[in-house]
């Protein structure tokens, strides 16, 4: 706390300084499109979806981080990790499985196996699967990430904040891409895409693919093989938008992935010290495979009340891996994370390996009625219902042979076979109201209430267990414009993530839900005719029955801990300070707290799991002509990261770092065609994506912790053509 209140003195008068230097400026004329930078140099207005209207960024009075297709394009972000990288206060961390992330936003983390700490919503169809949020983004418009509570409108899984995703909608003209990139450890990515009408201005189509293969740039240095290798990520997706009449539009989208690819690789830490970095060496090399189709339907039509939107999503998700669990090999035996243990194992080559399989079915339905903008009084209501199954099955085996296999053979099974079903079925209404009661003030209500009904039966028995979770989401908003570049608001917002069921071989079956109370202060600004956007939050959280993960007797357990206080800060900049030259960064700071814990009393005062207290995210590009109608173009980026504290007794934390990603390409004029060369963490930056200590993880071995590596440095080129 001492620390997080230094470093906040510090950064205190950093944007009143920052604006007093520049100057204000008036307010611009917002006519740029979004995505382009007016004549003037200035920055391009940005609309966001962030309340379920079209609005523009900085009307909206929530700390909102948000990627125009120009941004995208520019920052060279592929996937969910890239923006997460950009954006404060926030982290991203693939571990355990390919298909497998940890995301933590202002304190509040991912669970595994368990729901997500943001809404992610994918072209208006919520993503309700943790395996769905690590994403390959190919052919995406916008993105648009919203910190702080959002249940109001988003739901049970906006405790900590939404994203917003939208792909690039179809087209009149008849328009297509293709783009290769190949990077280090032989990874080559190709896509393509075509867009057009098959009846001008009524039916349009859009079809995109990518296909992906690596040979993995993190050596098993016992199997010399990329323990994250990428055999195939394929994936396709395609939409159709009909304008059935004036007041009538339909959007069918259909999307596959396919994938196979690395699995659990973990390193031995035997000493716990999270920052020696030691190369996996273990002699199963893993796998996960899986298959994922999303399925939706959107309808909307133009009433005399407002917008009637109908929004279908179904999605069918499988997601299988097999991989090392003792993560040694048999020629250095001295111990995997059970240790010595022919005498528990008698005849045991002190070999194991481990394996899950997993099926997921989810639809999901909303219906809501938007009224026009250009009244002073707005509203939007809606009902929402979702139902969902999952499937679960995971073994441990004595690896006799050096094969994975084991799964499948009962005969060398360690311990008893978890086989459960979850189902849920949850509901809510929702509205939210916004009244100008003035020119330059305005409030804003909304409440929302989930119902969640949750059910676990063991496979094995048949016996079962059920339970519904529910709460009521108010939020309160007031915003005041000081002038027409100048905005402040307050607002009063609350988050709940619903309880849910451990598995059945768990001592504590049952999850409490999550609630957080948020107070949070905003202010949006520009300065210097646009070239300068300047927007700063701060927040202070209640949360009750905070949720977190850990592994005991190789069971994955979520836990709830008492109350947590978190308190922060958000910065975000935009600034172009001469024509084709603009930075960009921000400021994060968060400070979440155990304010009380009966089940561990002693981790009183310590930073919940996964916590990072800061993070400074910093960018520049350049971008100029160079002759010949082409454009040469150059970008940096820098993130420092402050330290992890990896679980709720604090005593096993990373050190802080930085990472730096550079790049540097020629582009047509009139973006036909574009070629960079780009680097990914240029500095080889080595640290661990997960870290999980023996004080949380309950194995009897001597190792002190395992941890899975990132990737390294990687660089690489890609080309673009369009048509």
């Amino acid at each position: 706390m001492t620390q997080f209140k230094s470093t906040l003195a510090r950064l205190k008068p950093l944007p009143l300084a920052l604006a007093a230097a520049l100057g204000s400026g008036s307010i611009w004329a917002q006519t740029a499109p979004s995505g382009a930078a007016d004549s003037a140099g200035a920055l391009e207005t940005v609309i966001i979806k962030a309340q379920r209207r079209d609005e523009k960024l900085q009307d909206v009075p929530v700390a909102v981080k948000a990627f125009t297709a120009k941004q995208i394009e520019d920052s060279g972000i592929k996937s969910t990790q890239d923006f997460v990288n950009m954006t404060p206060n926030m982290s991203f961390d693939q571990s355990y499985t390919y298909s497998n992330s940890f995301l933590v936003i202002r304190g509040v983390s991912q669970l595994n196996n368990g729901d997500s700490p943001v809404a992610v919503v994918v072209d208006g169809v919520p993503q309700n699967d943790q395996k769905q949020l690590g994403m390959n983004l190919f052919d995406i418009q916008s993105i648009e990430v919203l910190k702080g509570p959002q249940g109001a409108l988003y739901g049970r899984n906006a405790i900590g904040g939404a994203l917003v995703i939208e792909s690039k909608k179809p087209k009149n003209e008849l328009e297509g891409f293709v783009k290769a990139d190949f990077s280090s450890g032989n990874t080559k990515a190709l896509g393509a895409g075509v867009s057009g009408a098959l009846v001008p201005d009524k039916v349009m189509f859009r079809v995109v693919g990518q296909t992906k293969s690596s040979d993995g740039i993190i050596n098993n240095v016992f199997l010399h093989k990329g323990v994250d290798a990428i055999d195939h990520d394929s994936s396709v997706r395609a939409r159709i938008t009909v304008a059935a009449s004036d007041s009538v539009n339909l959007d069918f989208r259909a999307s596959s992935q396919d994938y196979k690819a690395g699995g659990p690789a973990d390193s031995l830490l035997r000493d716990g010290n999270p920052n020696k970095f030691v190369a996996p060496n273990e002699n199963l090399m893993g796998v996960t495979w899986g298959k994922t189709n999303d399925y939706s339907f959107k309808a909307e039509v133009d009433t005399r009340l407002g917008l009637l939107t109908a929004i279908s999503g179904y999605t069918d998700l499988t997601s299988n891996h097999r991989g090392d669990l003792d993560f040694t090999n048999p020629t250095n035996l001295l111990g995997g994370i059970l240790g010595p243990v022919d005498y528990i194992f008698p005849g045991s080559p002190g070999q194991f390996g481990q394996g899950q399989d997993r099926h997921v079915k989810t639809f999901t339905q909303e219906i809501r009625l938007t009224s026009p903008s250009n009244q002073p009084l707005r509203w939007i209501g809606g009902l929402f219902h979702l139902s969902s199954q999952r499937d679960m099955e995971v073994r441990a085996f004595i690896d006799f042979t050096g094969s994975l296999a084991g799964y499948d053979n009962l005969a060398v099974q360690l311990g008893p076979v978890g086989h459960d079903q979850h189902k849920g079925r949850a509901s809510a209404a929702f509205g939210q109201f916004d009244y100008d009661i003035s020119a330059k003030t305005t409030f804003s209500g909304a409440l929302r209430y989930d119902t969640d009904r949750r059910q676990m039966t063991d496979l094995n028995s048949g016996s079962s267990i059920a339970h519904t979770f529910s709460a009521t989401q108010p939020k309160f908003t007031l915003t005041t414009h000081l002038d027409p570049s100048n905005m402040v608001y307050a607002t009063y917002a609350t988050g709940f993530r619903s309880g849910l069921f451990n598995s059945t071989n768990s001592n504590a079956p049952m999850v409490k839900a999550e609630t957080l109370q948020n107070f949070e202060l905003g202010y949006k600004s520009s300065f210097l005719d646009k070239r300068l956007i300047l927007n700063m939050a701060a927040f202070n959280s209640k949360s009750k029955d905070f949720q977190f993960f850990y592994v005991t007797n190789f069971q994955q357990v979520i836990a709830n801990i008492d109350k947590v206080d978190i308190k922060g800060l958000d910065i975000d900049f935009r600034f172009a300070p001469a024509r084709g030259l603009e930075l960009d960064g921000g400021i994060g700071l968060t400070d979440s707290l155990i304010k009380a814990n009966a089940a561990q009393p002693e981790t009183v005062g310590k930073h919940t799991p996964k916590n990072s207290p800061w993070k400074l995210t910093l960018g520049a590009q350049y971008t100029a002509p160079i002759g010949n109608g082409l454009l040469g173009f150059g970008r940096v980026d820098m993130e420092q990261r402050s330290q992890k504290y990896w679980h709720p007794d604090n005593l096993t934390v990373s050190d802080g770092f930085g990472l730096y990603n550079l790049r540097v390409g020629v582009r047509q004029e009139k973006d036909k065609w574009s070629v960079n060369l780009y680097g990914r963490n240029m500095g080889d930056k080595r640290y661990y994506a997960d870290v999980n200590a023996v004080s949380y993880s309950g194995w009897p071995g001597p190792v002190g912790a395992i941890g899975h590596l990132a990737p390294g440095r990687s660089m690489g080129m890609d080309a673009t053509f369009k048509f």
